[in-house]
């Protein structure tokens, strides 16, 4: 670098002292010089070709070279058609054999447009009426039902008139069938094959509706439906709740919501409440309608409503439970007000935590001792007060809160004039006496005897089998005789040694 004149003294050793370096200034007609631009030249020659370079710069016949905005988009150009032709490169290189190709036409520089040799005053056959990619469709027969003369007669029954009508009419099918392109493809379908891609393709909407309207009408696992969502809001703006807050539990036939309590003007809203809104698929329910087509309260009723609005009875059937329940002082929810299928009650527990289930309690063996003589006599006075059979008590549907236990649940709680009621009543007392059993209660009864103890029988058997016979007996005497008299009976020992009959209470 003597040439362009820059010297530099510098120290030897780097923890000598520090010199200033001299830098003389160079002229510009030194770098301008031939020597530099020959050096140059040479650097930028050191740079390999383009290797897959095959397109040739088409300059035309004669273009203006001396503008160098008309230069600077011919080097432009020019270096587009190279970088495509890389990209194609690349292209073929990454899909290789695959059936499965990915393009990369997306990122080319050179657009289509600009290749296209068409010229300006081509019509876009897009901007017309008519489609030339289209195939034609099939001529129709005219009014009279044939078309040529003596031999070459057609008529409308032809096989291959039929079959491209049918084809045409393929298009008449739903958005969401793809029928292809049968038109261009000069297909042919017979009636039978046509009549069951229709019948087919009618099946599949009605399906799919149903679905739709299963998904946007039902309560599903921890979720409500838009209705069920928007009855929620209308309490809240009605200023009977305050928020809801969210889920606490589920079950077969119900979603159990936290919330706050607001007020009422009739009656008072406790601070914390709880929103059963009862499921509103039918799956839940279809091996559940015996507890209610068969209940006398509700059999009138029953009859008369389609399967979505028994949902409804069942949230009423419980309110009316709960109340009996509740005036004869049992502990259990107290009904706050009831909204279709959404049923707003007291909150078992304290502080958004819910009170622990039977099953669940850390109970000690008094506590347990306890809990036991309160179920028994619960399960009297529901049987005998209350006129009510709970029909699925068990450790899951009873809550231990404040030293004591709470029934929940009683919304398939029935009568004991129901046929099954007698069933469903040694079914819970069976329950009961498992549980506790198996909890270290001694003085747990078996079966057998806390149901005779409950219902005031005085059955006899020697094994399960033996005193479901004498119960089923006694059941259906009570129904023949409910449907003589359409009375509500009670029970009471006969004088002949057999089953007790269910008499009416104006005897």
């Amino acid at each position: 670098m003597d040439k362009m004149g820059v010297t530099a003294e510098g120290p030897k050793s780097p923890w000598s002292a520090t010199t200033t370096k001299t830098v003389s200034v160079c002229s510009l007609t030194d770098v301008m010089s031939e020597q530099l631009a020959k050096q140059l030249d040479e650097e930028s020659n050191a740079f390999p070709d383009f290797p897959d370079v095959s397109v040739v710069l088409d300059v035309g016949e004669a273009l203006d070279t001396d503008s160098d905005l008309m230069l600077a988009q011919m080097l432009q150009m020019q270096f587009d058609k190279e970088f495509d032709t890389q990209l194609r490169t690349e292209e073929k290189k990454f899909n290789g054999d695959s059936k499965l190709s990915i393009s990369f036409e997306n990122y080319r520089m050179v657009h289509p447009y600009e290749d296209s040799v068409s010229s300006e005053d081509e019509v876009d056959w897009q901007d017309t009426p008519h489609d030339p990619y289209k195939a034609d469709k099939p001529m129709t027969t005219p009014r009279k039902g044939f078309t040529g003369k003596g031999k070459n007669i057609t008529t409308k029954h032809d096989e291959v008139v039929c079959g491209r009508k049918n084809t045409s009419r393929m298009d008449n099918f739903a958005p969401e069938v793809n029928v292809g392109d049968g038109l261009g493809m000069d297909l042919k379908l017979s009636n039978q094959v046509y009549n069951s891609l229709k019948q087919h393709c009618y099946s599949e909407q009605r399906r799919s509706s149903r679905l739709h309207e299963k998904k946007e009408h039902s309560t599903a696992e921890q979720a409500v439906d838009p209705k069920t969502r928007l009855l929620m809001y209308k309490m809240v703006n009605a200023g009977v709740l305050e928020n809801i807050n969210g889920c606490i539990s589920t079950g077969k036939e119900s979603v159990v919501f936290h919330a706050a309590g607001g007020s009422m003007e009739d009656k008072a809203v406790p601070n914390e409440c709880v929103l059963k809104v009862f499921k509103t698929t039918l799956n839940e329910f279809k091996n559940r309608d015996k507890y209610i087509k068969d209940d006398y309260r509700f059999k009138d009723r029953f009859s008369k409503l389609n399967p979505r609005k028994v949902i409804r009875l069942w949230a009423e059937k419980e309110m009316h439970n709960l109340a009996r329940m509740k005036n004869a002082d049992i502990p259990c929810p107290e009904v706050v007000v009831l909204k279709k299928h959404i049923l707003v009650m007291s909150f078992i527990g304290k502080d958004h935590v819910p009170a622990p289930k039977l099953k669940d309690a850390m109970l000690s063996s008094e506590d347990m001792k306890k809990a036991y003589y309160q179920v028994l006599h619960m399960m009297h006075q529901l049987y005998m007060e209350c006129n009510l059979v709970h029909a699925d008590l068990s450790e899951y549907n009873m809550l231990w809160h404040e030293g004591k236990v709470w029934l929940i649940d009683v919304s398939q709680s029935i009568e004991p004039t129901h046929p099954h009621g007698l069933e469903f009543l040694f079914r819970d007392c069976r329950n009961v006496s498992t549980f506790f059993q198996k909890g270290g209660v001694s003085e747990t009864m078996n079966p057998y005897e806390l149901f005779n103890v409950v219902s005031g029988l005085e059955l006899t058997g020697d094994s399960e089998a033996d005193f479901l016979v004498q119960i089923e007996a006694l059941e259906k005497r009570n129904e023949d005789h409910v449907q003589r008299r359409g009375k509500k009976t009670y029970a009471s020992s006969t004088s002949d040694g057999g089953p007790p009959l269910l008499h009416d209470e104006d005897d």
